[in-house]
């Protein structure tokens, strides 16, 4: 009884830390966050997101929204109040089905005079994440990263001897 208990604790623990070490934040537009004039389909050339990640827009917020949109939205910048627009100014979308996703500003032109919008796609999360290169900013993320796993890792094995 104790061991399929333990088994149990073990299983739980190492899923939690799997999916809290593979899912990644991406901060749309880096430093310069959701804004005008700025090629976003050049930011997301090169990265890679997954089922799980998420996207994060920074704006000040009352000067852009963030919609999600459909091919043809995205095309013609058109949005409607069912796209879910966004507005807080620190929106967090999390990306949890595969395929192409669309997001535009819904302000005024700024998705179609101004580049106010983005295209990916999410990859299913069974495919193996490419690895991440060592972090040469400040930033902090990569160490952020791996001090939470060793917390989830430090948490389930404490499960694991109160078993």
């Amino acid at each position: 009884m104790a061991t399929s208990r333990l088994k149990i604790v073990f299983m739980a623990t190492f899923l939690v830390l799997a999916a809290s070490i593979s899912a990644k934040e991406h901060i749309v537009g880096d430093e310069k966050g959701w804004t005008l004039d700025f090629d976003y389909q050049t930011w997301a050339k090169d990265k890679v997101f997954f089922v799980g990640d998420t996207l994060v827009f920074n704006y000040a917020a009352g000067t852009h929204t963030v919609a999600k949109v459909n091919g043809t939205g995205f095309q013609q910048c058109i949005t409607s109040a069912s796209n879910g627009i966004l507005t807080s100014g620190h929106d967090v979308v999390s990306l949890q089905t595969p395929g192409r996703k669309w997001y535009i500003c819904g302000v005024g032109k700024h998705c179609e005079s101004r580049n106010m919008k983005l295209v990916i796609t999410v990859l299913p999360q069974t495919s193996a994440p490419a690895p991440t290169p060592i972090a040469t900013s400040t930033s902090g993320k990569l160490e952020v990263q791996i001090i939470y796993g060793f917390v989830v890792a430090l948490f389930g094995s404490l499960l694991l001897l109160l078993v």
